[in-house]
């Protein structure tokens, strides 16, 4: 079957079931979760205090830095998750094989900048979480829902790398037919192109044959007359 990125040509029916069983379509969904687990667990029970405080403060060593990175990471990620999968569902409708590359390119980069600053949110996460001092959350309050933004940070770099994966295989297949040629172009739509065959040039044809009805004294293309003395 001719695909190009993974695709066949534009134009087919959309078949939601075939969608969903898709790898890519899993794991986007996967992290779409994911995402959605950190953010609330953060901005839900991220924020504690002490029995004779007021003001609550962020549960990962009072580091509000961790928190605001923790709420904008799930949010950004959340949306590119949604982003992605609405793009998914509208890929086998582009036409041009150069649209549908830059499409698989842009899969490429952005996942693997999510699998990178999953990466490094986990670690962040982690380390302020180790340096905790138990003095600032005396009745272990939201424990469970740091230990669960921490481990489903950790299960994220492994679901974007999966993505950029697949997209890599993507950007691997290319074009497999002529039919997807990323240098064709419409040849009525091509100036250097040769005319059909069995078409005749229409152009100028001035001094090429003289009218049947010219006087034989009338010679060449200059119009000179021959004169008899």
């Amino acid at each position: 079957m001719d695909q190009a990125y993974g695709a066949g040509k534009a134009g087919g029916a959309f078949d939601p079931l075939a969608f969903f069983q898709q790898p890519q379509t899993i794991l986007r969904l996967v992290s779409w979760i994911f995402s959605i687990v950190i953010f609330g667990c953060i901005a839900n029970e991220g924020y504690v205090n002490r029995p004779d405080e007021v003001e609550e403060f962020c549960i990962f060593n009072r580091n509000q830095n961790a928190c605001n990175y923790g709420v904008a990471m799930g949010s950004l990620a959340f949306l590119s998750c949604a982003a992605f999968l609405a793009l998914d569902i509208y890929f086998p409708q582009i036409s041009g094989v150069k649209d549908r590359k830059k499409v698989v390119l842009a899969d490429i980069g952005i996942s693997a900048f999510w699998s990178f600053m999953w990466f490094v949110g986990f670690c962040f996460l982690t380390n302020q979480w180790q340096v905790a001092k138990p003095e600032d959350n005396p009745l272990n309050e939201g424990g469970d829902a740091a230990r669960a933004a921490i481990t489903f940070s950790f299960f994220s770099i492994f679901t974007w790398v999966g993505q950029a994966f697949l997209a890599f295989q993507r950007y691997k297949l290319g074009a497999s037919s002529s039919l997807f040629s990323q240098d064709y172009a419409d040849p009525s739509q091509d100036p250097t192109a040769a005319p059909p065959a069995g078409s005749e040039y229409t152009g100028y044809t001035g001094d090429m044959e003289a009218p049947a009805n010219m006087d034989s004294s009338y010679y060449g293309s200059a119009g000179y007359q021959n004169q008899d003395y």
